[in-house]
């Protein structure tokens, strides 16, 4: 794990204590934490359960894109913050 994935890690973490109640329903909470803390102590994609992780997350920020409960713009970033603490970012 580096400096820069634990502050992503505090990022995602920031926003869900931030929106959870109002934003998200809690099993999209849950799958968030759970992606982070998969992908945090990952030493690749090809770990146990971190690409299904993040594709999972991609799959939620998208469809909060595309209902209107989010911005494009604060569901990429949340998308990219999760991303970002897995042991390689994807472009997304």
């Amino acid at each position: 794990m580096t400096s820069e994935r634990a502050t992503a890690y505090g990022r995602v973490v920031a926003t869900l204590e931030e929106l959870a109640a109002t934003k998200l329903q809690p099993s999209e909470v849950e799958q968030l934490r759970a992606a982070a803390d998969t992908l945090l102590f990952s030493e690749s994609l090809d770990a146990p359960g971190a690409r299904e992780a993040l594709d999972g997350v991609e799959q939620l920020t998208t469809h909060l894109a595309s209902s209107e409960r989010w911005t494009v713009e604060r569901a990429n970033r949340l998308f990219d913050d999760v991303a970002e603490c897995g042991p390689v970012a994807p472009v997304h």
